[in-house]
C-alpha cells in the first residue's frame, strides 16, 4: 500500500487525538501572534470610546446566553468591561435569562478585580437577571426613564437613588447597547430600542451566528460586531494599544488610531507593548493577566486545529483521487 491508502485505513480515533493535541498544546504553552484588527470591531471600540469620562454617557451590555457559549463570548465581556473600566466610562449590566445572570456577575467579577476604586453604583450597575416577560416593557421603558423601567438593580437599590443614574434618563444617554448571544436575541434590540428611540446597538455573537447579523451591520442598524473568539481576540488587542496605554502624555489611554492598530504588534507572552516619547516601540518585560489575554491564546490553538484539518481535507482528497485513478487504470 502507498502512503495515502495508508492513510485512508488509519483509525480516525488518531485523528482526533492529532486535533486534540492540536488545541492543548498551544493552550499550556501558549506563544506570540499577530492579531489583525477587522471593522466592525474596530467601530464598536470607537463608539465605546467616545464615552470616555462623560457623566450623561453610559453602555448597557445584555447577557443573553448560558455557559456553553463562554469560551467565544466570555472573553469579548471581559475585554468590554476592562475598557469601560479603564476609559471611566459608567456601564450596566442586565440578563433576562436564568443562566446568563451568574455568568454576567462573574464577568463583573473577573474585570473589576484590577480596578480596585470601582464601586457599585457608583461606576458600574448590575442590573441584575429580569424575568423575559419584562423584556418589552424594560426594553421600551428604558426609552422614556431607565430608573422606572428597571427600578431595582441585583442588589435591591432603588435605580434612581444611585449615583450612577446622574446624567442618565434613557436612550439619549445609554445610548449604546451590546447584546452578547448565541440566538437571535440581538434583533430584538434592533426592532424595540434602534427602530423605536434610535438608539445605537451592537453584537458580541458567536462565530456561527455572526453570518445572520451582517446584514444589520452593512445596513447601520448595528454599530458595531465582534464575531466569535476572532472578535475577543481583536478587541483584547485594541484594549492594550489603546485604552490601556499609559505615559506623561496618555496617562489614561489614548484615541483610536487606524495607523497606530495597523503597524503595532502586541506580544501576550512575557511583554507588553508601550513606545517612549517619540512614537517609537519599545518592549518591557511586563507579562498580561492571563484574563486579559484569552482570547488571543484561545485563537493561536484555534487556527493550529484548523490548519491540521485543513492539511488532512487536503491530503485525504489528494488520497482519492489518486486511489481513484489507480482504480481506473487497473481495470
Amino acid at each position: 500500500m502507498n502512503l495515502f491508502e495508508k492513510m485512508k485505513n488509519i483509525d480516525r480515533r488518531y485523528i482526533y487525538l492529532v486535533v486534540a493535541l492540536c488545541i492543548i498544546i498551544p493552550l499550556l504553552i501558549p506563544f506570540n501572534s499577530r492579531t489583525y484588527v477587522t471593522d466592525p470591531t474596530a467601530n464598536l471600540y470607537k463608539k465605546i470610546d467616545s464615552f470616555a469620562g462623560k457623566e450623561d454617557k453610559a453602555v448597557l451590555l445584555s447577557f443573553s446566553h448560558d455557559a456553553s457559549t463562554m469560551a467565544e463570548l466570555f472573553p469579548m465581556e471581559v475585554s468590554i468591561l476592562r475598557h469601560c473600566f479603564e476609559r471611566n466610562i459608567k456601564v450596566f449590566t442586565i440578563c433576562f435569562s436564568p443562566p446568563a445572570a451568574p455568568l454576567m456577575a462573574y464577568a463583573l467579577n473577573v474585570a473589576k478585580e484590577d480596578y480596585p476604586n470601582l464601586k457599585s453604583g457608583v461606576n458600574y450597575c448590575n442590573f441584575g437577571y429580569k424575568p423575559a416577560g419584562l423584556f418589552l416593557p424594560i426594553v421600551l421603558g428604558m426609552g422614556d426613564d431607565v430608573a422606572e423601567a428597571v427600578q431595582t438593580d441585583a442588589d435591591g437599590r432603588k435605580i434612581k437613588n444611585l449615583e450612577i443614574l446622574k446624567g442618565i434618563r434613557n436612550y439619549d444617554d445609554l445610548n449604546l447597547i451590546i447584546d452578547f448571544a448565541a440566538s437571535a436575541a440581538v434583533f430584538s434590540w434592533i426592532t424595540y430600542a434602534r427602530v423605536r428611540f434610535g438608539a445605537n446597538v451592537a453584537a458580541g455573537v458567536t462565530a456561527v451566528m455572526a453570518a445572520d447579523n451582517y446584514p444589520y451591520l452593512q445596513s447601520g442598524q448595528l454599530v458595531g460586531m465582534l464575531s466569535g473568539l476572532k472578535g475577543a481576540a481583536e478587541y483584547e488587542k485594541l484594549v492594550d494599544v489603546f485604552a490601556a496605554y499609559e505615559d506623561t502624555e496618555y496617562p489614561n489611554g489614548r484615541e483610536f488610531s487606524p495607523e497606530v492598530v495597523k503597524d503595532t504588534w502586541v506580544p501576550i507572552m512575557s511583554k507588553k507593548i508601550s513606545y517612549d516619547s517619540q512614537g517609537s516601540v519599545v518592549q518591557t518585560n511586563v507579562d498580561l493577566p492571563y484574563k486579559f489575554k484569552q482570547a488571543r491564546i484561545g485563537m493561536n490553538a484555534q487556527s493550529i486545529a484548523h490548519i491540521m484539518i485543513i492539511v488532512f481535507i487536503i491530503l485525504g482528497n489528494i488520497g482519492y483521487f489518486l486511489t481513484k485513478k489507480k482504480t481506473a487504470e487497473v481495470s
